[in-house]
């Protein structure tokens, strides 16, 4: 595969300023392409990565800034900003989300749209708003699900549901932006652990129910992507399970 088949072409990642987002940026730069990174909160790791990048690349990665709870006007800002800055838009990578527990008994409205925007709500939003686009350079989307969004994580239920939507979304896309845009999503197991505090007892159990018998990395998120975009041609409406074998045990 040459290695500048992505040289020139334009990515726009949801929450790419940190942790699995800021290493999907990092490769695909690396393989040529342009960059907008949108980020909510992480404005310093933003900023850190644009300038890590522009030392290899000047001008070839855009900040915008925004809350994806905000949807669709969000989402036509996003796309806006990309074409008018790059004059194109490759690919889409929702890769934001929002985590933390929601137990059953407990649950708000506002919980129940705060996890929902990011994770479900957004992303098709902003595919609405790129498919145009897409279609001239005949480009994907990728979107960042989980394997809980097939076999649900006890005491979070709306994030389970999301992700759950997120993969439906993801098939039901893929048939209608055929043929020119195809529409893949990845489900990780364990990559990073939460930012909230996991004891090492439970980090050690969900390892030992994994078949590799170890946690994964943020690369081997990234370059899962980089195959879905740069070598599969041929696949859309899949969800590639990057988890160790986890899921095959659950």
């Amino acid at each position: 595969m040459p290695d500048n088949l992505l040289e020139g072409k334009v990515a726009l990642i949801t929450g790419g300023a940190h942790r699995i987002g800021a290493t999907i940026a990092r490769m695909l730069h690396a393989q040529g392409m342009q960059l907008v990174i949108h980020y909510h909160t992480s404005e310093k790791a933003a900023h850190a990565l644009q300038n890590e990048l522009h030392k290899t690349r000047p001008e070839s990665v855009m900040l915008v800034r925004g809350d994806l709870n905000n949807g669709e006007r969000l989402a036509k800002n996003l796309v806006f900003e990309t074409v008018e800055s790059f004059d194109r838009l490759d690919v889409v990578i929702n890769n934001a989300s929002r985590f933390y527990p929601t137990p059953v008994g407990k649950i708000t409205e506002t919980q129940w749209d705060d996890i929902m925007g990011p994770n479900l709500k957004a992303p098709y939003f902003l595919v609405q708003a790129a498919a145009s686009h897409l279609k001239k350079t005949e480009g994907s989307v990728i979107n960042i699900a989980d394997i809980y969004g097939e076999r649900p994580l006890m005491g979070y239920l709306i994030y389970s549901v999301a992700k759950a939507g997120m993969i439906m979304l993801t098939k039901a896309l893929a048939r209608e932006l055929a043929p020119e845009v195809r529409v893949n999503a990845i489900a990780p197991g364990v990559i990073l652990w939460p930012e909230s505090d996991v004891d090492e007892m439970s980090k050690q159990r969900i390892i030992s129910r994994t078949p590799l018998k170890r946690s994964g990395e943020p690369d081997d998120v990234a370059r899962s992507v980089l195959f879905l975009i740069r070598d599969a041609g041929f696949i859309t409406g899949q969800v590639l399970t990057v988890d160790g074998g986890r899921r095959v045990v659950m």
